[in-house]
């Protein structure tokens, strides 16, 4: 039983660290993104309508986390160019994209709430010589898609580009102090714009990874909240690749152990459904409560 949960918590992990790990970056940069779950939505959809339309999962996949990107772009103009407010543009930004696929979804495609292509291709399988005859790990592990994997390796990638490299010192130069940093004419309006889109991209895999892999058809609710929880994430790993991953899959576990539960009865499955949230709400509340102590240490 512990073997499907695992493998089930990792297998829902995936969509919350490419959207978690697309906010720490643009947190890193400054900008607390509440627009992950737009990003991620709009991945999501447009990953599954180019996958049915072209019958290719790498051609959905592209698609997905260029439309993320765009988006990303986007509201992050707002907010660097127009100096619209973080909070109000990214819940804007929610509102406004789950209305306008609603109404595509209606008025173009002709359905209700779920889209499921002719010719959609799912992510395939992978399977790791060697891997698969690990006791444990290879009933974990196995079948699972190429984002899966791509998710692992973006993990080690991003700690090393934000930590070794020229574009993570002027990114976390940029978050730690806009005016400092444009005072050695670094342009930070650009950075934040660039890690808008990086974040965008991210969710939007994040998205696809979802309609494609996890779920195989688009829903207009099918993030259901994934991309508040992954905030919750990168708050709790302090905009850090590795903690806010760990954070995703503590997350991830919840999600899976609720399942599990729900179908193995005799629980209210209302109740059951909350325990994904009541984790976000304790981490979130450790998270305060070790700010208040580090601030405290500091004071004293």
């Amino acid at each position: 039983m512990i073997d499907a949960i695992l493998a089930s918590a990792l297998t829902l992990s995936v969509p919350l660290v490419f959207a978690a790990l697309g906010g720490a970056i643009h947190r890193q940069a400054g900008v607390v993104n509440i627009g992950l779950e737009a990003h991620m939505i709009t991945g999501a959809f447009i990953g599954a309508l180019l996958s049915g339309w072209t019958g290719s999962w790498i051609v959905g996949t592209i698609a997905g986390v260029v439309a993320g990107a765009i988006t990303g772009g986007i509201m992050s103009l707002l907010i660097t160019r127009l100096h619209g407010n973080e909070i109000i543009v990214g819940l804007g930004f929610n509102i406004v994209t789950f209305g306008v696929i609603g109404y595509l979804l209606r008025s173009v495609f002709g359905v209700s709430g779920t889209l499921q292509p002719e010719g959609l291709e799912r992510l395939p399988s992978l399977v790791i010589p060697g891997v698969a005859d690990v006791p444990l790990l290879g009933a974990i592990v196995s079948g699972k898609d190429p984002l899966f994997w791509l998710a692992i390796l973006a993990v080690p990638v991003l700690v090393w580009l934000l930590a070794h490299t020229r574009w993570g010192l002027r990114l976390r130069a940029t978050g730690a102090s806009e005016p400092a940093s444009a005072s050695l004419g670094l342009r930070t309006a650009g950075i934040r714009d660039g890690a808008g889109i990086i974040a965008g991209a991210l969710a939007a895999l994040g998205g696809v990874a979802l309609s494609l892999g996890t779920v195989g058809l688009f829903n207009e609710n099918m993030t259901a909240g994934r991309g508040y929880v992954a905030l919750a994430a990168f708050y709790f790993g302090r905009s850090r690749p590795l903690p806010t991953a760990l954070a995703c899959l503590l997350f991830g576990f919840f999600d899976a152990l609720q399942i599990r539960i729900q179908t193995s009865g005799g629980f209210s499955a209302d109740i059951v459904s909350t325990l994904p949230y009541v984790a976000v709400v304790v981490v979130l509340a450790i998270t305060g409560i070790r700010q208040y102590a580090r601030s405290s240490r500091k004071i004293a």
